[in-house]
């Protein structure tokens, strides 16, 4: 055994004496050497927040607006790191001046930003994947294996997918064209054996196709190319292959004729589903519930909405609260159990799925016997968290509560055309007409009276079918129009009662 040896024993080593000339050094800080590695702080890219004001043809119409509490867009998803080193090391300078990371709330085109989404009704006039019905987005758990265009050189307004015009390269420095980048995403998607990475390929090629209208021989090629691709990771058992693919075939995006092909769709549904892809797990469920590709069948339908729904799919627990309250889809009705799910949906709601947030409001403010209790504040409450993710019933009914008091809100012109506005946006007619009696009347320090945008909403409200703004506008365009061959005095007397002269129409309904 070693033996301690005394400072002043001469065998110790010279270096090992402590100094008796000077101090000794001060500590060094704690996890000093940690300090020392960390590399230096980088510049975060700016991001923007969505504003749930729509563009409006007055200036002083969206001053207001935007003056208003507006909602928050969650975070973008980022978009896999691994793709290519060419995407992860010049992600960055494909963002142009005008884009932004953060979607609109509410907005049903990608707002999404899950490129894997799509619409299962057969009457939708998108046929884009990502833009969908309240039934699009992944809930949380999801691989978030899709592309965010923004980071690889997606554009707002539909630009290029990789627009370069916005970048200056240095002296000896030059870029990629359009056809090159591609090229070189396609060559790294190659080399690597990832399916992850090889299905992003993919969907960057069919988002690549979509801004190409003017040469359909291009833009085939590419949906081809992602077909196929497609097709060979899915018979490789990919379930978030066949979930897009089946997307893609739902949406007729695959289709020359523009048609949708749910009998395709349906069995990769399914096939995704086995591989507990909540997405595809409601996606099947709504395609037996609503005879897409496939029999009705509610019993089958519940089946998948259970399955959906234990993997905290907010869709698939809200369609099982409705039916739970209302006894639909052949389940005994059960008031008690459907609130729970409804309450469940409502924690895990999203810009996608905010019905179940408004369904409770609704609850809370009719009441059911032993279940929920009648609470008109909260019902308010939740009637803003839904407006916040840009719903349009919820934002709707908030416009009317601030404009005639209802609910106990206090009458708030401001808030009221706030919110009418927020609904407008997401074009629901009846918010579009309420913002026509706004405009008739106007409103002091508010809103400035104006019969021109006046007009321009009750046209859009005509444009979705409803039959009060139709006949609003008919008699506005009497009023002004039928008097052109009258001299100049004529003419001003008629634009001097134009405004009572459409008030009367409004006045009744």
């Amino acid at each position: 055994m070693m033996e301690a040896t005394h400072p002043d024993n001469s065998n110790t080593s010279p270096s090992l004496k402590p100094s008796m000339n000077k101090p000794p050094p001060p500590p060094l800080p704690k996890h000093h050497h940690q300090l020392q590695q960390q590399p230096p702080p980088t510049t975060p890219l700016p991001s923007t927040t969505a504003t749930t004001t729509p563009s409006h043809p007055s200036s002083k119409k969206a001053a207001l607006s935007s003056s208003t509490p507006s909602s928050m867009s969650p975070p973008p998803t980022t978009a896999d790191t691994t793709l290519t080193h060419y995407a992860t090391d010049h992600s960055s300078t494909y963002l142009g001046p005008n884009e932004s990371t953060t979607s609109l709330p509410g907005n049903n085109n990608s707002n999404n930003n899950n490129v894997r989404n799509t619409t299962l009704s057969s009457n939708s006039s998108n046929n884009s994947p990502r833009s969908s019905t309240p039934t699009s987005q992944s809930p949380p758990g999801t691989r978030a294996s899709s592309i965010n265009l923004s980071m690889m050189g997606g554009t707002v307004g539909g630009d290029q997918l990789l627009d370069h015009s916005h970048l200056k390269p240095g002296n000896k420095a030059s870029l990629l064209s359009y056809t090159q980048s591609i090229n070189m995403y396609r060559e790294n998607a190659k080399k690597t054996k990832s399916p992850d990475i090889q299905c992003d390929f993919a969907i960057f090629m069919v988002e690549a196709a979509k801004p190409v209208v003017d040469d359909d021989v291009t833009r085939w090629e590419y949906l081809a190319e992602a077909e196929k691709l497609l097709k060979q990771l899915a018979a490789r058992g990919h379930a978030e292959s066949q979930y897009y693919l089946g997307n893609l075939y739902a949406s007729g995006l695959l289709s020359k004729k523009n048609k949708n092909e749910f009998d395709k769709a349906f069995p990769l549904f399914v096939q995704a589903s086995k591989h507990h892809h909540p997405d595809a797990a409601y996606r099947t469920a709504k395609c037996y519930e609503d005879g897409l590709g496939s029999r009705k069948d509610s019993s089958k339908a519940v089946q998948f909405y259970r399955k959906a729904a234990t993997l905290n799919h907010p869709g698939a627990m809200y369609r099982l609260g409705v039916a739970e309250v209302n006894g639909e889809l052949g389940i005994s009705k059960n008031a008690r159990d459907g609130v729970k799910w409804l309450k469940r949906a409502a924690e895990a709601a999203t810009m996608e799925y905010p019905q179940a947030i408004h369904e409770l409001a609704l609850l809370h403010e009719r009441g059911i016997d032993n279940v929920v209790f009648v609470d008109l504040q909260y019902a308010v409450t939740l009637y803003g968290q839904a407006a916040e993710l840009g719903y349009a019933p919820s934002a709707f009914k908030l416009g009317e509560c601030y404009e005639y008091g209802k609910l106990a809100c206090q009458q708030d012109p401001a808030l009221s055309i706030h919110y009418y506005t927020i609904a407008a946006q997401q074009g629901h007619r009846e918010a579009c007409f309420a913002l026509t009696a706004w405009y008739l009347v106007g409103s002091p320090n508010v809103l400035p009276q104006s019969d021109t945008d006046a007009y321009v909403w009750a046209k859009r409200a005509a444009e979705k079918e409803l039959p009060k703004a139709e006949y609003a506008v008919g008699y506005f365009t009497e009023i002004y129009y039928d008097d052109d061959d009258d001299d100049d005095n004529d003419n001003d007397d008629a634009n001097d009662d134009s405004t009572n002269a459409l008030c009367r129409p409004l006045r009744l309904f």
